[in-house]
Formats: C-alpha cells, structure tokens, sequence
C-alpha cells in the first residue's frame, strides 16, 4: 500500500513538472518573439543593474508583459520565465515553487534571473521570492493589484524591491505606434503644429491601451473592462452584488473628474452605508482603473472628509463604460493630464479655497506646481476663473511660476507680483 501511495505521489509530481515544462516552452516562443513588434518602453538602467527586485505594476493589457519581455532581451540570463495568467495554472500552489524551479533547471542549466508574469495569481508567492532573493537571485516582476502586491511586499519584501507603474501609452508612444517621426522643428513650424495637434485630438479620445490602438475594436475594451470587473473586483474581493459594483463604475464613468462624497455615491446606488461605497471603490482602485484625487490639506482628517475627485486610466474606457452624450473635451483633457502628471510620478492633490485649483505638486513636505486644465482661454470668463484659481493657488503656497494646460492655445501671463503663468498646449507639454 506505501509503496502504490509513493508510486501515486511521484506520478503527480511527473504529471505536474511535465505540465510545466510544455508551458514553460510555450510561453518562450511566443513572448520573445513579440519584442521586435512592439514599441519600445523606457527602461531605466537601474532596473538592469539593481540588486534588488523589480516590481512592474499597472491595469491589465497596459504593456507590462511586453516590458517584462524587453527587459528580458536586454538580459543575458532569460530562459526563467513564467507567465502565471494562464488557465492550466489555475491549481497552482506555494509548494509547486520548488517544481518550477527544478524544471527551469532540467531544461535550461543553473541561471540566477527570474521573471514571473501576473504572479500574485498565487497565494504566498512573496515567501518564495524573497528565498531567491537571500540566494543572490535577481527577479522581475509583473502584478495587476496594487493593494496585494503593497501588502505582500510589505511583509515579507521591505526594502527589498523597487516599484514601478507603468500606464497605456503615452502621447510619444502613441506617436511611435503612428510611425510618426518627430522633429524638433515640428513645435515651431505650421505644418509640424497641425500634424501633431491632429494626432493629439485622436489621442485624446482613442486613449493609450496598446492593443485598441491597433484594432480600434469596442469588443475588446468589453472584454477588458470585464475582466477587471469581474476577475480583479468581484470575484478576487468576494463581493455578491454585481448590479452595485456595476451601477458605481457606470456612474464614475459618467462622471469622471467631478467631486464627489461616499455618502452622495451611496444615495445614487442605493446603498445606505458610505463605509460600504467607500470599500468598493478601494477595490476599483486597486486595479488601476480608477484613481481618488484627494483636496489638499495640512489636516489629514480635512484631506480624508472632504470629497474627492475621480480620475480614470484612459480616455477610452471613460467613453465606452461612461454615459456620454458629447465628446465632452473637457473632462478628456482634464483626466490626459491627471494620468500624464501620475506617470511622471508626482505626489498629487487638488486645491480648493475661495477658487479652485485642478492639481498642486507635492515634492516631500512643500508643494512645487501647480496647474488649471481648461480647453481654451478664449472665453473671457473662463479666461478670469482659470487664472484666479491658480493664482490663489501660487500665492498659497509661495510659487513664482504656474501653469495652465490647454489644447492649443499658448501665451506667457507676468503677473503683478512678479510671477508668471505659462499657458501649453497639451500635446507640446506631452512631449517635453
């Protein structure tokens, strides 16, 4: 009986390393060999060079398995790569680590680089990563949920990993996929302005999701937003109330940059609990789909009751989840804005006084920049509010310079008190 029990053990573990083995193949064909086709993605020296493990995070379908890719080719160690977004691992485990690590072994010789694609699909995962981490290994790293990720490397990772966010592509990159070369005399030339501003309006509004961009499919950002919905929401939270989470996204949507509170939310959705609202969107935000804009103030219980602004990660998914019966290029070029000041990863609030602000620059204890996004100046009232809500926004925090982003328009503005205004076109700030 022992002996048919060992018999039965060793037979799964066979079945399993031999499961393995066939993906591992697999996934080698099919990954490398997207790297020539794509656009390239900056890649900071550091994450090459760095002792310590490199954590690539942002929404589903944004580039970061084709930046995990290219970070391979750059490698001279690149065979130990896993992507565990993949059904057939589904019943993977803590313990099948080992398996893995034995089968990159057999196949490839000893290596001490790793790559794991979407691995916080299995449970404990950072234990083991931290074990190859104490032998010396280097490992890259991919994950769609921050919350997950933050908690996990804040357990068994401190001071062990560097962090990066990576969005959809930015207007540059969207440039690069047009095959669009860009010339420095583009910004000062007539011809150069309106071919760049022609591609910025299409920008605007056909977002940076990699793969949209080249099939232009509505089908495929139903599957996208499904997928965050349903796998990175409802199911990984546990949540039972579908028609909720829904309805709050829907809304949000629909309603994108505006301020809101949890209680008005909840009163919307018909749910009595803020607390209840307050979780949901937690949830949503930990996906990368939406992101909370928080009012600026010493206080941080001021910062945490008063209502908040939501952005969300693309143009696109605002258009086709959200109701909208304009293109509205208001509330477009406002989220481009929010989304490009995150990738340049500033420490962001709003401003909100007597006037309002769209966003102040926080760099450790002071704010540094402060900037209104209108479409354009042209109206002389909203030429007036724009400008004063800036200003009492430098005057607030001591700021000799500020900046107001437009869609075309450009002008310098010398303020009385010695301070100046600088009015961009979005595409020309986009580039710099």
């Amino acid at each position: 009986m022992k002996v048919l029990l060992s018999l039965q053990v060793v037979k799964v573990v066979c079945d399993m390393k031999d499961l393995l083995k066939k993906i591992i193949f697999e996934q080698q064909e099919a990954n490398l060999a997207v790297v020539a086709q794509t656009i390239p993605r900056t890649i900071e020296n550091e994450w090459l060079t760095t002792d310590e493990v490199l954590i690539i995070s942002g929404i589903r379908r944004c580039g970061k398995s084709v930046l995990l890719q290219q970070i391979r080719s750059k490698m001279s160690e690149r065979d130990f790569f896993l992507n565990f977004d993949d059904e057939r691992l589904v019943n993977f485990k803590l313990e099948d680590f080992q398996k893995l690590q034995e089968c990159f072994i057999e196949l490839f010789g000893e290596q001490h680089t790793y790559y794991f694609d979407e691995i916080q699909n299995v449970s404990g995962w950072e234990t083991f990563v931290r074990r190859l981490y104490n032998s010396g290994c280097k490992v890259f790293i991919t994950g769609s949920n921050a919350k997950m990720l933050s908690r996990e490397l804040g357990t068994h990772l401190t001071g062990r990993y560097i962090r990066v966010e990576i969005y959809p592509f930015s207007f540059k990159e969207y440039l690069s996929l047009q095959n669009v070369d860009i010339q420095p005399k583009d910004k000062y030339t007539t011809t150069g302005r309106l071919n760049l501003f022609g591609h910025f309006k299409d920008y605007i509004l056909k977002g940076g999701f990699p793969k949209y961009l080249t099939t232009e499919s509505s089908r495929y950002l139903s599957s996208l937003y499904e997928s965050i919905v349903y796998r990175d929401i409802i199911t990984r939270n546990g949540l039972t109330n579908e028609k909720e989470i829904l309805e709050l996204v829907f809304y949000l949507a629909s309603n994108a940059t505006k301020r809101t509170t949890y209680s008005s939310l909840g009163k919307i959705i018909g749910i009595r609990h803020p607390e209840t609202i307050k979780n949901y969107i937690e949830y949503i935000c930990q996906t990368y789909l939406t992101f909370q804009l928080m009012k600026y103030s010493p206080s941080l219980k001021t910062q945490m009751l008063s209502p908040k602004k939501i952005y969300f990660i693309d143009n696109a998914v605002i258009q086709r989840i959200g109701f909208n019966v304009t293109e509205n290029m208001g509330v477009n070029l406002e989220n481009l804005v929010f989304i490009e000041l995150k990738r340049r990863e500033y420490d962001l609030f709003y401003y909100s006084d007597k006037k309002e602000c769209d966003f102040i620059v926080r760099k450790g204890i002071h704010i540094v920049q402060a900037y209104q996004v209108t479409v354009s100046m042209s109206n002389p009232e909203t030429r007036n509010r724009e400008i004063n809500g800036l200003c009492e926004a430098m005057q607030a925090f001591r700021l000799t310079a500020g900046y107001i982003i437009t869609m075309d328009e450009k002008e310098t503005i010398h303020l009385e008190d010695g301070s100046v205004i600088h009015v961009l076109p979005a595409w020309e700030w986009m580039l710099e």
